[in-house]
């Protein structure tokens, strides 16, 4: 990821994706800790404790929301495989912004380990973090 944020693993651990679609979905059951109102984020807790946060692209934050559309809200129960939120990824990409998508477990440190399921394309209900406990 070429930002030294995310690559430098200062929020977390995790994977960093290129979507193909215009929907983000839940990686697990949870509950929605933060919906951001640029619609650029997305933060949950797991079931099991895992702080996730799901950026999508890098500097979205400056596009004010415009090609993002939040469906979920703080507090909101979610399951995985559950619609968090849609992007334009044509508007967001045209305004010269990178569309990886990192997905981090913010308290890497309460984990034994936290890997990427690499290499491979992924679909929507799919394994992309293997997270171990102590």
């Amino acid at each position: 990821v070429n930002d030294p944020t995310f690559s430098g693993k200062i929020l977390g651990d995790g994977v960093a994706v290129l979507p193909k679609e215009c929907q983000i979905f839940a990686p697990a059951d949870g509950e929605i800790t933060t919906a951001f109102a640029t619609g650029h984020a997305v933060a949950m807790t797991a079931d099991f404790g895992a702080e996730v946060l799901i950026h999508i692209g890098i500097d979205t934050v400056q596009l004010k929301g415009d090609g993002f559309d939040m469906k979920v809200q703080e507090g909101q129960k979610v399951k995985k495989g559950d619609l968090l939120l849609t992007v334009d990824l044509e508007k967001v990409k045209a305004a010269g912004y990178d569309i990886i998508t990192p997905m981090l477990i913010c308290n890497t440190g309460d984990y034994a380990s936290v890997e990427a399921v690499a290499g491979k394309q992924v679909a929507a209900g799919d394994d992309v973090l293997s997270v171990e406990e102590k």
